[in-house]
């Protein structure tokens, strides 16, 4: 396609209405394209042959793939794949120049109608993107301690609570029991930089913080310490016992992506923004200073949705 000189379409603002490369191969683009540069732009050599460079793997990718109609997705998806290749976001950013060049030149010499990257994200936007748990999968998470045993009691609380507050595992392990109000529904925790803050939590966590403080606690409470959840040593749970016992968990869920403490918090927030809840009332219980880093998780749901019109839409 690339390399071998097939004609490749390129993907206007409407589904399955294309625009031929009027008999042009991608070479010939690529040629005209840098010609543009060296002459028009009077880039230097090694900035054309990085240039090249990028458009060429980019081409070689499609060719992969045996993408003909370049959408936008697909070069999102291309983005996120030198991600999760290692490259760096310094590569990555020049990648996303040439490519963008490229295409608002094929726009401008009348070659192509509609650029596919027009009003493209930022990649360090999409390659930062926080993993989350569909809520199936948390459902699944949160079963798997066995509510019978005092730890398996302990453990749910822990994860439960998790989710409900979207609490930094840092701040989970900290909690004292003094910090919860069950009949209230929410507590207390201390954030970066020693900021308070109020976060509230639902039904389900409620019961399974009651069940094991109840049922659970007075097995591992034999030094009276002030934290809510114990070791069988009767000492706080530290971030690295708790981090294996999600991973633990997660197996017996049947959760094959990476899991962590941070991915429930990062689940919290996508499930609240995706239920409605407003940008500013997440950026509180989740405690950021500045509600550009909460804004990360509207790009997250923005992602999900277009998975699923592209799923789902008839026209897609």
């Amino acid at each position: 396609m690339w390399a071998g000189g097939a004609k490749l379409l390129f993907c206007t603002s409407r589904p399955h209405r294309f625009l031929a490369t009027l008999g042009m191969t991608m070479n010939t683009y690529l040629a005209l394209y840098l010609d543009y540069l060296a002459v028009e732009k009077g880039l230097a050599k090694n900035s054309l042959a990085s240039y090249g460079t990028d458009l060429r793997q980019f081409g070689e990718w499609l060719d992969e793939r045996e993408i003909s109609a370049v959408k936008r997705q697909d070069i999102v998806r291309y983005f996120q794949s030198l991600r999760s290749a290692g490259i760096s976001a310094r590569s990555v950013a020049r990648a996303l120049a040439a490519i963008r060049g490229f295409f608002r030149f094929l726009v401008r010499e009348r070659h192509l109608k509609h650029d596919p990257t027009e009003n493209l994200d930022n990649p360090k936007l999409w390659t930062t993107l926080p993993q989350s748990l569909q809520p199936a999968e948390v459902d699944a998470l949160l079963d798997a301690p066995d509510r019978t045993k005092p730890d398996g009691l302990r453990d749910a609380a822990m994860l439960e609570l998790l989710y409900a507050t979207g609490l930094r595992v840092s701040e989970l392990i900290r909690v004292k029991v003094e910090d919860i109000e069950l009949d209230a529904g929410f507590l207390r925790t201390f954030g970066k930089g020693s900021k308070e803050r109020i976060v509230p939590f639902g039904d389900s966590a409620r019961d399974a913080i009651t069940a094991y403080v109840e049922r659970g606690r007075p097995h591992f409470n034999r030094r009276a310490d002030p934290h809510l959840f114990l070791t069988n040593r009767s000492r706080p749970m530290s971030r690295q016992s708790f981090w294996m016992k999600i991973v633990k968990y997660a197996r017996q869920a049947g959760i094959k992506a990476h899991i962590s403490p941070h991915v429930l918090r990062h689940s919290f927030a996508t499930h609240l923004l995706e239920n409605g809840a407003d940008l500013r009332s997440v950026q509180l219980m989740l405690g950021h200073s500045d509600i550009s880093t909460t804004q990360i998780y509207t790009h997250v749901s923005r992602a999900r949705l277009q998975k699923l019109y592209d799923q789902f839409h008839p026209r897609a």
